[in-house]
């Protein structure tokens, strides 16, 4: 192989190095399989086959995906390709059909468990000069939510008493602790 050709091949790899250094959803994945969120992470895992997307990939595109400014499919499955190719593994399609269905298989049990267990870490990290006379500090705060008046809807979430039976719609109330 010629100079020429070396340049140009480490200029292309420095490139796709700088990119992927911004994507960061390979940060994502190195937390989900981190030494303290492992246990975790393999206990909440569905039953899989071992693809481009497995559930612990997916779910850091996805985490990263929602802090981009430009949350597009794309974006998320084009960084995955270039820290592929930054990493020197083998190439993949941008396509984002497989990325969106690999997406749609993440067990919500998984996400919400994963996020309770991240709590729970940073709950138990946080510094003490971080608490309020040594205590956590917790916002409590509740809203209503008016749904359509199906009859799904109507034996999980009765109209409120003060309204005319068969007039107005479900009332669902919410009380968030955060």
């Amino acid at each position: 192989m010629d100079r020429r050709a070396r340049d140009e091949i480490h200029q292309r790899r420095r490139r796709i190095a700088r990119r992927s250094e911004r994507t960061e959803a390979v940060e994502f994945f190195n937390m989900l399989t981190s030494q303290e969120m492992l246990q975790a992470t393999e206990a909440l895992l569905p039953e899989h086959r071992e693809r481009l997307y497995p559930p612990t990939v997916a779910l850091s595109m996805f985490m990263r995906q929602t802090l981009e400014a430009d949350g597009s499919c794309q974006k998320a499955v084009n960084g995955w390709a270039a820290q592929r190719a930054a990493d020197g593994l083998r190439a993949c399609s941008v396509r984002t059909g497989g990325y969106c269905r690999a997406r749609q298989r993440l067990p919500l049990a998984m996400v919400s468990g994963l996020a309770r267990h991240t709590g729970r870490l940073l709950s138990q990290k946080a510094h003490q000069r971080w608490l309020w006379r040594g205590r956590s500090v917790k916002l409590v705060d509740g809203t209503g939510l008016s749904m359509p008046d199906t009859p799904e809807n109507q034996a999980a979430y009765p109209q409120p008493s003060t309204q005319a039976h068969g007039v107005g719609f479900p009332l669902a109330r919410l009380v968030v602790v955060i």
